[in-house]
C-alpha cells in the first residue's frame, strides 16, 4: 500500500506534462501498464496545432475546430484552448527547443486536413510525439515515482462522500497493490485496440474509461470514433500510421487505375476532414479496389518524413515507387470521461486528462493535431489547479482484497474476435442491424453482473474492460440516429440539427453497495 498526494494512471503527454509542472513538495506516482515510453503520444507524428503563423489567428483555428467537429463541440472550451495554444507553444520552447525551425529561427509550420492555414508545429519532421515525450521525461524530478508494468483496474471510492481516494493495481505476477492519494488522475488514452485496424499503441484499450464508468463517473460521446484515413496497409493488415502531414505536403489519394478519389468529394479534396476521407477510402476497399497515397510530388520525402520512411522500409514498401498502400483505422476517441477544462469528473478527487477525457473540445470529429494540444493544455491547467488548491486528504483504511468474482467463471472471447466484430459492426459505417447484432453478442457475457474484480488476471481484466467499452460505444451509436462527424449511420446518413439530437449522450453506471445490484442509466442531457 502506498500513500501519495497525486497518482497519475498513464504515461502519455498529458500525464507527463502534469507530473513535470506539479510542485516538488508533492509526492507524485505515475502508474503505467507497460513501459513509460509505450503510449500513443510517443507514436504521434504530425505535431501540435497552434495559430502562431503571421497570417493566422486563433479565431481561424477555432472555426476549423468547430467545422471538423461538426459543431458538436463545447464552444467555450474550444475557444479557450485555441486562444491559449500559441502561448503554450512558446512556454514549451522556453523549456527546451524541440520544435523544427527554418534558417531564420522561425517555426516550420505544416498543413493538415481541415485546417485553413499552415499551423502545425512539429519536431524531427514526423517524430513530434517522441521528441516531445523525451523532453518531458528529462524534466521529471525526484518527487515523481514511476511504476511500470502495473495494471490499474479498480478505483477506490469513499461512498459516503462520493470521493475517489485511491486505485488498485495488479502486477504481471498477480500481486495486488493499493495506491491512496488526494488526487487520482486517469490519463490512459482512448480505446483504439478495440478495432482490428488501428494506429494506437498495443496498450490502449480503454482501461481508464472502464474504471471510471464502473466507479459511477459520467461517460460521454462514446459513439464518436475517429478513423484515420491513412494507415499503411499490406496483405489485409495495417502496419502503422502515415501522418496527415504527408497529404499536407502534397500527397494525393489514388485508386489502382490512378483516379484521384477525393476529387469532387469535398472542397478540401485530400485534406478534407478525416471522417470524409476515411469513408471514401472505405467505400473503395469494400468494392475490392486498393487505395494508394501518391507521394511522387513530395521532394526529399525521406528527410521530411524519416519515421514513415523507416516504417515503409521495415515492411518492404519501396518509397521510390511513389505509391503507399493505405486503409483507414481507429485513431482517436472524441468521447470519454466527462470532465471540465481542468479535468474534474463527476466524482470528487477523480480527474481525467488527455484522450481519456471528454471536454467537448473535439466535438464529433477531432481536428488534426488538436490532440497533443489538448493533452498539454489539460496537463498544465490541472497542475496549476492542484498546486494552488489545498485539499485535505481523506484518512484511508486498507481496502479488503476479495478472492471471488461474485459470480460463476466468466467465459470470455478472444481479443481478436472483439476487434474483428467491432470493426465489422461498429466501425466506419454502421446501421441499426449491425449495432443490434453487436449489442446482443456483447450482452451474452454479462460483464456488468461482476461485483468483485480482484481475482481476475491482467489478461482477463483487459478483455473485460474491452467488452465494457465496446458496449458503451455500441449503445451510444444506437441512440444517435443521425450521422455526425466520426459517427456514420448508413440508415441515417444525414445530420439532424433538431434540438434533441444535438444533445450529448451520457452513460453512467451505478452500484448500490448494500444490495450489490447494478444498472445502466443512459441519459440525454444538454
Amino acid at each position: 500500500m502506498t500513500n501519495n498526494d497525486v497518482v497519475i494512471i498513464g504515461s502519455g503527454v498529458a500525464a507527463l506534462q502534469l507530473a513535470v509542472l506539479l510542485n516538488k513538495n508533492l509526492n507524485v506516482r505515475i502508474i503505467t501498464k507497460s513501459s513509460l515510453r509505450t503510449a500513443n503520444s510517443y507514436l504521434a507524428q504530425g505535431g501540435i496545432a497552434a495559430a502562431v503563423g503571421k497570417h493566422d489567428d486563433p479565431s481561424k483555428h477555432y472555426a476549423d475546430t468547430l467545422e471538423a467537429g461538426r459543431f458538436h463541440n463545447d464552444r467555450e472550451v474550444a475557444k479557450q484552448i485555441v486562444e491559449e495554444a500559441p502561448e503554450l507553444i512558446r512556454k514549451m520552447s522556453r523549456n527546451g527547443d524541440v520544435f523544427d525551425k527554418n534558417q531564420k529561427g522561425e517555426w516550420l509550420l505544416g498543413m493538415e486536413g481541415a485546417h485553413s492555414e499552415k499551423r502545425i508545429v512539429h519536431s524531427g519532421g514526423d517524430a513530434t510525439g517522441m521528441n516531445l515525450m523525451e523532453s518531458l521525461i528529462l524534466q521529471l524530478n525526484d518527487h515523481v515515482q514511476i511504476e511500470e508494468h502495473s495494471f490499474a483496474y479498480e478505483l477506490i471510492i469513499n461512498a459516503e462522500k462520493n470521493r475517489c481516494i485511491g486505485v488498485k493495481s495488479k502486477k504481471p505476477n498477480g500481486t495486488t497493490h493499493l495506491h491512496y492519494a488526494t488526487h487520482i488522475i486517469i490519463a490512459t488514452g482512448g480505446c483504439g485496440q478495440l478495432y482490428k485496424f488501428t494506429s494506437n499503441a498495443s496498450t490502449v484499450s480503454g482501461d481508464g474509461i472502464a474504471m471510471a464508468y464502473l466507479a459511477g463517473a459520467e461517460i460521454a460521446d462514446m459513439e464518436f470514433i475517429q478513423f484515420h484515413p491513412t494507415l499503411l496497409y499490406l496483405q489485409g493488415e495495417t502496419k502503422g500510421l502515415i501522418s496527415e502531414a504527408v497529404r499536407g505536403e502534397g500527397a494525393i489519394l489514388v485508386s489502382e487505375d490512378g483516379t484521384q478519389i477525393m476529387e469532387g468529394i469535398h472542397p478540401y479534396k485530400d485534406l478534407a476532414p478525416r471522417h470524409v476521407v476515411s469513408q471514401t477510402i472505405y467505400e473503395y476497399l469494400k468494392k475490392g479496389n486498393q487505395v494508394f497515397l501518391d507521394i511522387t510530388e513530395i521532394k526529399n520525402f525521406g528527410k521530411r518524413f524519416p519515421s514513415i520512411t523507416s516504417l515503409c522500409e521495415e515492411n518492404g514498401v519501396d518509397i521510390a515507387k511513389g505509391l503507399l498502400p493505405v486503409a483507414p483505422g481507429c485513431h482517436f476517441l472524441m468521447g470519454g470521461i466527462k470532465t471540465d477544462l481542468i479535468g474534474r469528473t463527476s466524482i470528487d478527487g477523480l480527474f481525467a486528462i488527455g484522450e481519456a477525457a471528454c471536454t467537448g473540445f473535439h466535438g464529433a470529429n477531432r481536428l488534426a493535431s488538436n490532440s497533443l494540444l489538448e493533452g498539454l493544455y489539460q496537463g498544465r491547467k490541472l497542475a496549476e489547479w492542484i498546486n494552488s488548491n489545498k485539499v485535505e486528504p481523506i484518512a484511508s483504511k486498507p481496502f479488503p482484497i476479495s478472492h471471488s468474482v461474485g459470480k460463476n467463471k466468466v467465459n470470455l472471447p478472444d481479443i481478436q474476435e472483439i476487434k474483428d466484430l467491432m470493426m465489422e459492426r461498429v466501425g466506419i459505417i454502421r446501421n441499426e442491424g449491425t449495432l443490434k447484432n453487436q449489442l446482443n453478442w456483447l450482452e451474452q457475457f454479462k460483464v456488468m453482473e461482476i461485483i468483485e474484480w480482484d481475482s481476475f488476471s491482467v489478461s482477463e481484466l483487459t478483455k473485460l474492460f474491452m467488452l465494457i467499452i465496446a458496449q458503451q460505444i455500441t449503445e451510444s451509436a444506437l441512440l444517435r440516429t443521425e450521422s455526425r462527424g466520426g459517427h456514420f449511420r448508413s440508415d441515417y446518413p444525414f445530420e439532424d440539427n433538431s434540438y434533441w439530437l444535438r444533445k450529448t449522450i451520457i452513460q453512467k453506471y451505478k452500484r448500490e453497495m448494500e444490495k450489490k445490484s447494478e444498472y445502466i442509466e443512459t441519459a440525454l442531457v444538454t
